[in-house]
């Protein structure tokens, strides 16, 4: 469970990062101001889960696994954001890339 708990952490906080950052792309009407008030009220829940992700991780993984955790997260969430809120197509060549960086973890956890 100490392992698990920092994925977690880090996965809901992706959750929130994405729609922060990207969330707006579906409401490009909108004046930019108030998008950006938006996303800083997103981005708040998206350190609430980050920063004790990262403070408890660190008891089990060095910080260049966590960084290396919470960016597959991110290519993870952000894949499913993309296609199921967005609307866009999943390319044989972002397949590709993300099996490049499953080899990046592995050699970044390799003992």
């Amino acid at each position: 469970m100490r392992y698990l708990t920092p994925i977690v952490l880090l996965l809901i906080s992706n959750i929130f990062m994405t729609f922060a950052w990207y969330g707006h792309l579906k409401f490009r009407g909108l004046p930019l101001f108030v998008v950006i008030l938006a996303s800083w009220g997103i981005a708040f829940f998206e350190y609430c889960f980050q920063v004790p992700a990262n403070r408890i991780g660190y008891d089990c993984y060095n910080a260049t696994q966590l960084k290396t955790i919470q960016e597959v997260i991110t290519l993870l969430v952000f894949s499913f954001f993309s296609v199921l809120y967005l609307k866009e197509q999943f390319k044989w060549n972002y397949l590709i890339g993300f099996i490049f960086i499953i080899l990046a973890v592995f050699f970044i956890f390799k003992k």
